[in-house]
C-alpha cells in the first residue's frame, strides 16, 4: 500500500530537498522584492534550505549592473528581514548568485538577454515571478513564450508564480487565464496568495481534522456564525493611484479572504495532497450563494474613510471603497443558515486579521441570576474559537468559568496558544513558505484556475452593484470600525461585530 504524505502534518516541511533551480523576478527593483521576495530567499539560504548552486535573475527597467543591484538588495535586506542579525558572510555567498538585467518588458530583446542570462548559471530548472503591475502579466507571459524559454528540457520544468489581483473581475480573470495558459500549463501555475502561506491559515486543517475534538461540531448545529476580519490601522501609504483602481472588495475580500473561508468552511479531503485540497476549497467556494442584484444592499456595504480623497494621487471625487463587508452562506448540509461575515477596511482602531468561529449559546440559561444575570436572562457570552492570523499568530478559546467564592457566578475566560512561545522557535514568514513550495512542486497553498473564477463569481454582483451607483462617501471616520451601515447589516441577523 502506497503512503500517502499528508504536507499539513510535516515536520519536515522545510527539510525537504529544494532543486537547483534559477528564479528570474520581473519587477525585481519594485517594493515587493525588497520587502518581501528578497529578504525571503536571504532567509532560506541563512536557514540552508537552498542549494549553494542556486541562481536569481533580476529584471526591471532601472538600468544597474549586477554589482550595483546586489547592494541595492543588501539594504533592502538589512532593512527589511523581519528577524536574525543580518550575516555579511552569508550575505557575501548569497549575492555572488545575485545577477540583473536591465530591460522593458516589452522589449523582445529582454528575453533573449534574459534566456542567455540564465543558460550561463547553469541552471535548467527555472521559476518564472511576476512582481509587476498586473497589467504587464500578459505581455511578459507573451514575452517568455515568444523567446521559448517556457519550454523545459527532458527532466527540468519551468514554473510560473503570478501575484495578485488575477484580473480585476470575472472576464479579466478569465481573459488572464487563458492568454498564461497559451504558454505554461495550468500544472505550472502557481497564483500567490499570502494569507494562505500563514502559519495559522495553514493550521486551520490540522485543527480540524487533526483532532477528534473540533470536526464534530464544524457544522451547523454547534456554530452560529463566522466573522472574518482583515483590519488595517494604516491608509493607501501613497499606493492612492493604485489603491483608487482596486478597493477592499477586490483588493482583500475576493483576492484573500474567500481563500480563507473555503478553507474553515471546506469539507475533509480524503487524502492531503495538493489537487485534493484543492479540490474541496474549490467545491466551497462554488457553494457559496450568490447574491441577487436585489440583495446586495441587504447582504455587502462600502465604506471611505475620511480624508482618503485627499491621499496623493487620489481623485478628490473618488468612489473607491476602503472598506467593504459581506454576508455571505453556504449552500450545502454542513453549513445551510449559517452566516459568514466577512471585512476588511484600512484606518481601522487596530491591525489584526483573525477568524472568530462563534458557538451557538448553551440551549438553558442553568445559572440564572447567580451567574450575573439581569431579569433572569443569562448573559453569559458564547463560546468563541479565534484564529489569529496576524500580527501575532495563535488560537484562544473562550469559555465559562466559575468565578472563586461562594455562589454560582461565570465569567468568561480564555486558553491561549502562540506560535512563537508555544514551539520556541522562528515560524518562516508565508513568502519563504510559498516560495519553497513553488520550487518543491507543491501546490497546495496555491491558488488554482477555476477556485479565482470561482471567488470572482461570488463579488460579482457587488462589484456590478457598486460600480453602477454613486455613494454618499466618506462615511467614516478614521480609528472607527468602519460604516454605520456594516453594523446595521449584521444586526439584522441578530448578530454583532467582534470589535475587542
Amino acid at each position: 500500500m502506497t503512503e500517502v504524505r499528508n504536507p499539513f502534518a510535516d515536520p519536515l516541511r522545510f527539510e525537504r530537498r529544494v532543486p537547483e533551480c534559477a528564479i528570474v523576478i520581473f519587477g525585481a527593483a519594485g517594493d515587493l522584492a525588497k520587502r518581501k521576495l528578497l529578504p525571503a530567499l536571504y532567509r532560506l539560504a541563512y536557514d540552508r534550505r537552498l542549494p549553494a548552486s542556486f541562481a536569481i535573475v533580476g529584471n526591471s527597467r532601472t538600468p544597474m549592473s549586477d554589482e550595483d543591484y546586489r547592494e541595492r538588495m543588501r539594504e533592502a535586506v538589512k532593512q527589511f528581514s523581519e528577524d536574525g542579525d543580518f550575516d555579511e558572510e552569508l550575505w557575501k555567498r548569497f549575492a555572488a548568485n545575485l545577477h540583473y538585467v536591465a530591460g522593458d518588458v516589452k522589449d523582445p530583446q529582454l528575453y533573449l538577454s534574459l534566456k542567455e542570462k540564465v543558460t550561463a548559471t547553469g541552471q535548467a530548472n527555472i521559476l518564472f515571478y511576476l512582481s509587476t503591475q498586473p497589467s504587464y502579466y500578459t505581455v511578459i507571459v507573451d514575452g517568455i513564450g515568444h523567446s521559448h524559454m517556457a519550454a523545459a528540457p527532458d527532466g527540468a520544468w519551468r514554473r510560473l508564480i503570478v501575484e495578485k489581483p488575477f484580473g480585476h473581475d470575472l472576464g479579466s480573470a478569465k481573459e488572464l487565464n487563458s492568454r498564461i495558459h497559451a504558454v505554461f500549463r495550468e500544472e505550472d501555475t502557481y497564483r500567490i496568495d499570502h494569507y494562505l502561506g500563514k502559519e495559522t491559515v495553514q493550521n486551520i486543517l490540522a485543527l480540524r481534522f487533526g483532532n477528534g475534538i473540533f470536526e464534530p461540531l464544524w457544522n451547523r448545529r454547534y456554530i452560529n456564525h463566522v466573522q472574518i476580519t482583515a483590519a488595517e490601522s494604516i491608509g493607501v501609504e501613497g499606493r492612492g493611484g493604485y489603491y483608487q483602481e482596486a478597493g477592499a472588495l477586490r483588493d482583500m475580500i475576493q483576492n484573500h479572504l474567500l481563500q480563507v473561508m473555503a478553507t474553515v468552511a471546506m469539507e475533509p479531503s480524503a487524502v492531503f495532497e495538493p489537487d485534493a485540497v484543492r479540490d474541496e476549497r474549490a467545491k466551497l467556494l462554488r457553494s457559496i450563494k450568490i447574491m441577487r442584484p436585489e440583495e446586495v444592499d441587504q447582504y455587502a456595504v462600502a465604506g471611505q474613510y475620511k480624508g482618503f480623497r485627499q491621499e496623493p494621487g487620489v481623485n478628490p471625487d473618488a468612489q473607491t471603497d476602503t472598506y467593504a463587508a459581506g454576508t455571505f452562506f453556504v449552500d450545502n448540509w454542513r453549513w445551510a443558515g449559517v452566516p459568514f461575515f466577512i471585512r476588511s477596511g484600512k484606518k481601522l482602531p487596530k491591525r489584526v486579521t483573525d477568524i472568530a468561529i462563534q458557538f451557538n449559546q448553551a440551549p438553558l440559561a442553568l445559572f440564572g441570576k447567580a451567574a450575573g444575570a439581569g431579569d433572569g436572562e443569562q448573559k453569559a457570552r458564547p463560546n468563541l474559537l479565534i484564529l489569529r492570523i496576524q500580527p501575532e499568530e495563535g488560537i484562544s478559546l473562550l469559555f465559562l468559568s466559575k468565578e472563586p467564592g461562594s455562589g454560582m457566578r461565570l465569567r468568561p475566560v480564555s486558553m491561549d496558544f502562540n506560535y512563537g512561545t508555544s514551539f520556541g522557535e522562528r515560524s518562516p514568514s508565508a513568502y519563504e513558505t510559498l516560495l519553497v513550495d513553488a520550487m518543491v512542486g507543491d501546490a497546495t497553498l496555491y491558488t488554482r484556475q477555476d477556485m479565482v473564477e470561482a471567488s470572482w463569481t461570488v463579488i460579482q454582483p457587488i462589484l456590478e452593484n457598486w460600480n453602477n451607483r454613486r455613494f454618499d462617501f466618506p462615511n467614516y471616520d478614521a480609528g472607527t470600525w468602519g460604516p454605520a451601515e456594516a453594523d446595521t447589516m449584521i444586526a439584522k441577523l441578530s448578530r454583532q461585530w467582534r470589535n475587542s
